[in-house]
């Protein structure tokens, strides 16, 4: 059975990636993600079904328009695996229980926002406040389930910290943590301070050393200018999935995790 949730939840990443490929297209742009349907950017054919297959469809059309032949980016099948994935190991993470939804929908969220943020330097306030407003109604839904309010106040408690937090950093030097870094830290802190303050410490930990390491060594090896802003969604979603992939190992020497 544990098998057939970690089947389930890579094929529902499939499905997720694909979407995601839409918001990461479309949210920048200030389109709609619902309308029109998905089509070609060079000759406007729309997608068929066939043709719009998470991932067989890309290679069996050898990342090319079936009707005009533009390549298409290589970014489609990539976002669909990598979210496959990202649920095939929240699945391992968590195993069968309420707590399974609300980090299914933080991965697809921080995965979606840090691609954006790497193309566009921005996160967008549409996805972000989604994203909060779904993980606080799934994390509301397991605290009903499973009567554990003092993980969910827990929880609100660290988003705050969070938001604090990164709202001093925002204020010191705003080019390196933009504002819609402030608006995710809510996320980040609910989720991970569900799991315990130990795992929300030491994701905060882990993205700004992640990113102060990865930012240092582009500046000193002439690739960024000290003043040129970085994707710093990026570091934050690896800095999540350190603390939730690799907490449990992290912190349990220490007798830290809750």
């Amino acid at each position: 059975m544990f098998a057939i949730l970690i089947i389930g939840c890579a094929v529902l990443g499939l499905i997720v990636g694909s979407f995601l490929n839409v918001v990461i297209y479309r949210v920048p742009r200030n389109e709609s993600i619902v309308s029109p349907p998905s089509a070609c950017p060079r000759c406007a054919t729309p997608i068929a079904v066939r043709d719009n297959v998470p991932v067989l469809s890309w290679l069996t059309l050898r990342g090319k328009c079936r009707q005009c032949h533009a390549p298409i980016d290589v970014r489609y099948p990539v976002v669909e695996l990598v979210t496959a994935l990202l649920f095939a190991g929240v699945a391992v993470r968590f195993g069968f229980s309420w707590t399974i939804p609300a980090f299914l929908i933080f991965f697809a969220g921080l995965f979606a926002l840090s691609w954006i943020d790497v193309e566009h330097l921005v996160l967008p306030k549409r996805v972000v406040y989604l994203q909060l407003s779904l993980v606080t109604t799934a994390l509301l839904v397991d605290a009903i389930a499973t009567h554990q309010w003092h993980r969910l106040i827990v929880a609100l408690a660290c988003s705050l910290v969070w938001f604090a937090l990164f709202f001093i950093l925002n204020f010191i030097d705003p080019h390196w943590l933009g504002f819609g870094d402030v608006r995710l830290a809510l996320t980040l802190g609910l989720a991970l301070g569900w799991l315990g303050i130990a795992d929300a410490i030491l994701g905060f930990f882990a993205a700004n050393l992640i990113g102060a390491v990865i930012g240092i060594t582009l500046i000193a090896a002439g690739k960024i200018e000290r003043s040129r802003r970085i994707p710093y969604g990026v570091f934050l979603t690896l800095g999540a999935a350190v603390a939730v992939f690799a907490g449990p190992a992290l912190l349990t020497p220490f007798h830290l995790s809750s």
